[in-house]
């Protein structure tokens, strides 16, 4: 009989179903670098496409749509604790980052490098500072991570069945009744978004649709404790 696997050697054998290469939503069209205007900030951002990678090199529309929300909200950051979930590229972290937060970006170990990669092109040594980069699998190793942040950042990470559940106790674990959520997702019938949106995470916390963009069929949640006081 083998020998039952470690935590990390579990996540590290569910990459291609995380990163899975046959989706088809990504392919040559993007370019490896792309450079984007996104809440007065010049970013560039590198796009590590092939190899294992797989939907973790690209940067999403609907990571784009968060940060001009974070924009036309005029969304305060500043000295706030914030995690970004799912990072692939980074882009939204590194923008949270830009406006005043304390920043975690995590992804899957595969996704870690890119993410640097992507920091240390976008930021500056005062951001640096307060912006870190880890390993987080959900469901897995969250528990390592504080309870307490303000704000939890997600851009297209609603596209596993599987790993729905993870996800939720993730956010579970991460969130406090003062902590603020913003899931943006493309809203792909295929993938049952809709089911994660509208019936597993009412369960589980207050969710409200902020934005939606029609053209893009992007939707903005924000999510907090069922006890939230406000913020």
């Amino acid at each position: 009989m083998a020998a039952p696997r470690s935590a990390g050697e579990a996540a590290e054998a569910g990459l291609e179903l995380v990163f899975p290469q046959e989706l088809g939503l990504f392919a040559e069209a993007f370019p490896a670098e792309a450079r984007y205007r996104l809440c007065g900030h010049e970013l560039s951002i590198a796009q590590h496409h092939g190899g294992r990678l797989g939907v973790a090199a690209p940067v999403w529309e609907a990571a784009l749509t968060l940060c001009e929300y974070f924009e036309a909200e005029k969304l305060n950051f500043w000295g706030k604790k914030v995690i970004e979930l799912g990072a692939g590229t980074g882009v939204v972290g590194i923008v949270a980052s830009l406006l005043g937060g304390d920043v975690t970006i995590t992804d899957l170990p595969v996704a870690l490098k890119q993410i640097e990669e992507n920091i240390h092109r976008n930021l500056p040594v005062k951001c640096l500072g307060r912006t870190r980069v880890c390993a987080l699998s959900w469901g897995v190793d969250h528990t390592m991570f504080p309870q307490n942040y303000d704000f939890i950042l997600g851009a297209d990470i609603v596209y596993l069945k599987d790993t729905f559940p993870l996800l939720i106790r993730t956010l579970q674990h991460l969130s406090s009744v003062q902590s603020t959520i913003y899931l943006s997702s493309k809203m792909r019938q295929e993938h049952s978004t809709a089911l994660f949106f509208e019936t597993l995470l009412p369960m589980h916390f207050t969710s409200e649709l902020a934005f939606r963009d029609e053209t893009e069929n992007i939707n903005i949640y924000k999510v907090t404790s069922k006890s939230h006081t406000g913020q």
